[in-house]
């Protein structure tokens, strides 16, 4: 029980030397280690997939289509009217 006051306090006076960065890493660390939602979220792998040449074309076309209208995208009603429904059919 002494060990654990005199770890207890010796990791508050560590805490009381760290910056606001450092600070905010450590409550981070803190919340994954006393969390276990957060220490799977950590523990997961990754799903990031890699950019493809098609993704960047793509992305340059849509940026091309919305410049072309002046930035603006479709309306919803628009949308449902091109793909022959009505708004309330969504409902």
């Amino acid at each position: 029980m002494a060990a654990d006051i005199e770890d207890r306090q010796h990791v508050h006076q560590l805490i009381e030397q760290l910056g606001p960065e450092q600070i905010d890493a450590v409550a981070r660390l803190l919340e994954v280690m006393v969390d276990p939602v957060a220490r799977a979220l950590a523990a997961a792998p990754s799903d990031v997939e890699p950019v493809t040449e098609q993704d960047r074309r793509r992305f340059q076309e849509g940026q091309s289509w919305f410049a072309s209208r002046g930035g603006k995208g479709l309306s919803m009603d628009d949308v449902v009217a091109g793909v022959g429904i009505k708004p309330e059919d969504l409902r």
